[in-house]
Formats: C-alpha cells, structure tokens, sequence
C-alpha cells in the first residue's frame, strides 16, 4: 500500500512527528510500513508539515503521485532540505537543560543547565527514539545547516511566547 494524504476522518489519532491529536477533517499524511507483529502493513499518521520535517523520503515518494496537495510547495520545500542535510530530520524541539549532565552528540562537553539544548530523535522500526542533545550552538556543524529555526520552534510546542522569542534570539547570537 502507497503512503497517502487523506482526511481525518474522527479526532482520535495523534500525529508521530509531534504527538499532538490530527483534528478530524483535518488533513493528514499516512506513511505505509510493514507490521512488525503481524502480516501486512500498518500506517503511521503525521500532520504533513511533521512528515516533511522528520519522514521527507516518504513524504516525497507520496506528494510525487499527489496532483494537489495543500500547502504542497512549502511541504516539498522542507522535505527535500531534509533529504538534503539528513540529520536535520532528527530534531524534536528546543529545551533548556534541565541538569548539567547530558552531553552533546556533536562536541561531546557537558551541556551546562538552563542553556538552550536540541532533542535529538531516531527513527527506528517505524517508532521514534530519544537520541540525546546537542548544544544550540553546535548545530552547525552538528545539522550542516543553519537554517533550522523554524523546524525547532515548530517541534517546540511546550514553550510560551517568551521562551520562543528567547530561543530565536538565542539562536541569531553569534557563536562565541
């Protein structure tokens, strides 16, 4: 079975990219993987911009076989700097440290508490895995890319309006 873009039918299932609930009549896209406990398949529903941010191969092959996906420029857009910088698809959000004892997967130094630190998610048999932290300023080099904003706030969804305006600030500093 394809991968496709349909209708939410009821208000029951949660997006896998950012776990917040699919609205029903909403639109939504369903990434086809083959059942792990069972014959067949089974579909993992996103919000489209969630599948162009952490599943853009997938999201890709879909809108290549859709006519008129909404918002299907922006969604080929995101998805494919995805494809092009891959490890972009590993960001879950922005936080600050909680403790000073996580590492950073780039610079391996201690990501000291209360500074701004990116979740880091794997995708591994259709499930996503919490990888670890990077620094905020290590995510150049880290990401090979920079422009990540948008991606980070959009996965961010815990912070208030003050916490995002300090992130991006955080974020247009130059590194030290």
């Amino acid at each position: 079975m394809p991968h496709v873009f349909g209708e939410a039918p009821t208000g029951r299932s949660k997006c896998r990219g950012c776990g917040q609930p699919i609205a029903k009549g909403e639109v939504r896209f369903g990434e086809s993987l083959p059942n792990p406990y069972a014959e067949g398949e089974m579909t993992h529903w996103f919000h489209p911009l969630c599948a162009a941010y952490k599943r853009p191969e997938a999201l890709l092959e879909a809108l290549a076989g859709q006519a008129d996906a909404a918002e299907r420029d922006a969604l080929e857009r995101a998805a494919r700097h995805g494809v092009g910088h891959p490890r972009v698809a590993r960001i879950d959000g922005a936080e600050r440290a909680s403790s000073g004892q996580a590492r950073c997967r780039h610079c391996h130094e201690l990501i000291e508490r209360g500074t701004w630190r990116i979740r880091l998610v794997f995708h591994e048999e259709g499930n996503f895995a919490a990888a670890g932290f990077v620094h905020l300023h290590c995510r150049r080099a880290y990401f090979e890319a920079d422009d990540i904003l948008e991606q980070l706030l959009h996965f961010s969804r815990g912070l208030d309006a003050d916490e995002r305006a300090a992130l991006a600030r955080e974020f247009d500093r130059p590194p030290s």
